[in-house]
Parts: C-alpha cells; structure tokens; sequence
C-alpha cells in the first residue's frame, strides 16, 4: 500500500512538471488576441437609412471600404428606407439601433409618445426650397397665394415645408391648392400642370442638369432652418449603449469630414457605391450640396453633428400651430451633445 502511494505521488509530481514546462501559454501558441488599440469584440450596429444606398451617403460607403467601423468594434449594417418614418419604425421595433431621419419624423412619433433621444445633427441646414418658372412671378411666400403647388406626397416633407413657408406669409393650406405629383415632380411644373413645386436642393440640381432653365427659388432656410436630418434612437438604447453610439459617432464624423475634404473622391466612389450614383459630374454636384448643408455657424464653434435643441424646439412649435401634430414638445428633454465627438 505504502509502495503504491509513493508511486503515484511520483507519477503526478512528474505530470505537474511537464505541464508547467512544455505547455505554452496562450501568447505562444498564437491564439487570437486583439491588437493594440482594436476591441476586444465587435458589435453588430444597424443603422436605418430614410433612403436606399445614394450618393449623398458616400461618406459611409467610404468608412466602410476603409474599414473604420471595423477599427472602433463595429460590424456596421445599412438598412435601406422610404422615408424617415420607416427609419424611425426600425428603430421602434428594434429592427435597427440608430435611425438616419428627418425632424418631421422626429415630431411625429414624439408626438405619439415615443421615447427617443436626438444624438446627432447629420445636416444642420434646411435642404427644402418652392421652385417656380420665372414667368410665374413666384418671388417670396405671400406670392404663393391662389397658385397650384406640387409635392412628392400629403406625408412627405415637401409638403411638411411648404406649410411652413405658408406660415411665415400668413396662409394656410387652404390658401393654395395641394397637387401629389410624385417624385418627379419637375416635369409637372415644366408642363404647366402647376404654378409652383416643393422639393429638395438635390432635386432642384437634378432638374437644373436636365435643363431646367431659369427659375425662382424659395429656400425654406431662409424662413426655418430646422435641420433636414439627424441621428436619433430610442430612450433605451442611448441608456444601454452609450459607448457603442459613441464609437458610430466618432466614425460618422470621421467620414463626413472626409468626403467635405475629398469631394472628387466621393463622387467618384459614388459610381460604383451609390444606386443613383452613375453620372460622375451629377455625384459631384450632389456631393457638394450635402457638404454644404453638413456645416453651420455651431459645427463651425462646436464642430460636426452640433445639436441646438432651441432650433428644433422652434420647428416643433410651428408644426403644433400648423396642426401638424397636437401636443407641445419639449425638444430639450430630447436633444443632447452627450455623445457628439470634440470638436
């Protein structure tokens, strides 16, 4: 009994040693460990666009090509849309974490009683504008009165701005007459089906390169300048996911302050990244517009993605008092510079 335990003894004494010395440590045997300054793991984050994959966008098909998402622990998804409602019902089903959306989208579902959280200005400027034919005599709001006025739909936002425009003149909806014209609305105005049409500056430059000709232009700006989109989530992911937000944000700068830096290069990439994207001259004309309404006096001070909440609080007002939506919000509970990245 005595020679049997010294023997086993012996046997595991030999076993511990050969373990201690011949087995390599993790380091050595070239198991995975994260590079200097890479995490550690990398989390899905679904981004849900208004829109498909266009050429204003381009900045993000270039963060992913160079792989920033991937540097910061991302594994970005796009997914595609019509219109902010969508993105916002993505993120209200949990089909996605961050809706790329308009303020109109914003106040509606706000006004719904939706929790969500504003978190970043993507386009500060107020892109929409009232194109009419020169002959037309169309120079300010209160020229509007009694005209025919296109829009791509009753719930879109050129509708949403063209009140706002009636609103700075004194009119009302039932001063003109509202015609749904789709989204290729110039060829109405140009056949004379209506006397004015409400689009974007990306669709006025659309019309302009197809020779349009010479018009007049109201730019909603002038009047509101609510920003024409912004990053917004849900209540419950901006408190569970703060570090993961924070880490798309840093990226999305990144990449819009690349594509203001590279507009060639963007409308090149546009080509074969964009859907709408296969006219080099007409990404180039795109890609400078949305540079353009990228930058603002606070992104200027603070810089990209600044929130000024008293601006969408204004914009939140005139659609109560257009009926647009019924219950007054109050945007500062909403809108925070939390997660912006430092200028």
């Amino acid at each position: 009994m005595k020679k049997y335990t010294i023997a086993a003894i012996l046997m595991l004494a030999g076993s511990l040693l050969l373990s201690a010395c011949g087995t390599p440590s993790s380091n050595e045997t070239g198991s995975a460990q994260p590079a200097a300054g890479t995490p550690a793991q990398t989390q899905k984050v679904i981004m849900a666009s208004w829109s498909k994959p266009i050429t204003e966008q381009t900045n993000l098909y270039y963060a992913e090509e160079q792989g920033w998402f991937k540097e910061k622990g991302i594994d970005f998804t796009f997914v595609p849309g019509a219109g902010g409602g969508d993105a916002i019902k993505n993120i209200l089903s949990k089909q996605a974490d961050i809706a790329f959306t308009d303020p109109g989208s914003l106040y509606f579902a706000l006004d719904k009683g939706e929790k969500l959280r504003v978190i970043y200005n993507i386009y500060p400027q107020n892109v929409f504008n009232i194109v009419s034919l020169k002959d037309k005599n169309i120079r300010e709001p209160k020229d509007l009165k009694g005209k025919k006025i296109g829009v791509y739909s009753l719930s879109s936002g050129t509708r949403h701005n063209l009140l706002v425009v009636l609103h700075q003149a004194g009119l009302t909806e039932k001063d003109v007459t509202i015609v749904e014209t789709g989204v290729s609305n110039f060829a109405p105005l140009i056949q004379g089906q209506v006397d004015a049409t409400a689009a974007t500056d990306t669709g006025l430059a659309d019309a302009m390169l197809k020779g349009l000709g010479d018009v007049n232009v109201i730019n909603v700006k002038d009047y509101l300048n609510v920003p024409s989109d912004v990053f917004v989530v849900t209540e419950e992911t901006f408190r569970q996911k703060k570090e993961m937000l924070r880490s798309f944000l840093e990226v999305y700068k990144k990449s819009a302050e690349w594509m203001i830096q590279n507009p060639d290069a963007a409308a090149e990439l546009a080509l074969t990244k964009a859907i709408d994207g296969k006219d080099k001259q007409r990404n180039a004309e795109i890609i400078k517009l949305r540079n353009e309404s990228t930058v603002s006096e606070d992104t200027d001070k603070n810089g990209l993605g600044w929130l000024d909440a008293s601006i969408l609080q204004e914009g939140a007002d005139v659609y109560k008092k257009l009926g647009l939506i019924q219950n007054d919000l109050k945007l500062s509970d909403i809108v925070t510079n939390d997660l912006v990245p430092k200028k």
